[in-house]
């Protein structure tokens, strides 16, 4: 099967060449032929290409019935410049999936909002990070039985209000998520399962994307919420979590769960946005 790379985010520093080349080597032993986009180093500035030439690459390996999936190995902040430039009757016609995380949440959201297509928020690059053994364990067995997903997407759960919850899962990086509001890529949140996780931020920044989420009505529309992990919040040892933070802005009764699992960590599992979720 060939696979598309592309990085519709910021683009990589040349120095993650060696980097790549090792991914594109990692794919090979899963049966995955990688076909890299033009566009994947920094040229001036952060970006690697415009946002037209991004959303094209992007776009034509939708369009190529011979590519069977698309990672996006970027993150940063310029995913969202690429949206206006997306076909997404074709995206939903094609229904391929794209594995993309942190900036990339911008993309996944809007694939489902306009395409009522999943996503996978996931970063393949961390096959070849400082966790890869186990990392690659997981994507063979998925890759060898993907129906059967296994334990990349086999997620640990715990309560922190409520017991149970179901619905369609959106969100991903609370930061970036939030570029939507305002958007038409924003996603309908009714009844849906709200997953948030972070990279940065410290209380000041978390207190006030959850404070939009409510001006927004986010939070009285979704049926819960599932944290992942907050990586330098919960490093910086505040002395409060992150629910202290978000449960203030909550209204009564709204079921809260989190996973370890699923954030910026090079042990991150997977979780695919815009599929149905069960938790109990």
């Amino acid at each position: 099967m060939n696979v598309g790379i592309v990085a519709c985010s910021n683009g990589l520093n040349i120095e993650r060449r060696e980097q790549i080349e090792a991914l594109i080597k990692q794919l090979e032993t899963y049966g995955m032929h990688a076909i890299c986009s033009p566009h994947l180093y920094a040229e001036n500035g952060v970006a690697a290409g415009t946002a037209v030439e991004r959303a094209r690459v992007l776009m034509d390996f939708y369009r190529d019935e011979s590519i069977g999936a698309i990672f996006d190995v970027s993150g940063g902040d310029i995913a969202n410049e690429i949206l206006p430039h997306l076909d997404y009757a074709v995206i939903a016609n094609v229904r391929k999936p794209f594995w993309g995380y942190s900036d990339l949440t911008t993309i996944i959201n809007a694939v489902y909002a306009c395409s009522n297509v999943p996503s996978v928020l996931y970063q393949v690059r961390n096959l070849v990070k400082d966790r890869a053994e186990v990392q690659q364990m997981r994507f063979a067995e998925y890759a060898a039985h993907p129906d059967r997903k296994g334990q990349l997407f086999d997620l640990r759960y715990e309560f922190l209000r409520g017991r149970e919850m179901d619905g369609i899962i959106i969100g991903g990086n609370v930061r970036c998520l939030l570029k939507l509001a305002g958007t038409p890529y924003w996603p309908d949140m009714k009844d849906k399962i709200l997953f948030l996780e972070a990279l940065g931020g410290d209380e000041g920044p978390l207190r006030t994307y959850f404070a939009q989420l409510e001006q927004l009505g986010t939070f009285r529309q979704i049926a819960g919420i599932l944290l992942g992990t907050f990586t330098r919040f919960e490093e910086s040892q505040a002395g409060m979590t992150v629910y202290e933070i978000l449960e203030p802005h909550l209204p009564k009764n709204l079921p809260v769960a989190r996973t370890p699992d699923v954030g910026h960590g090079s042990d991150a599992k997977a979780i695919e946005i815009g599929a149905y979720i069960d938790i109990k």
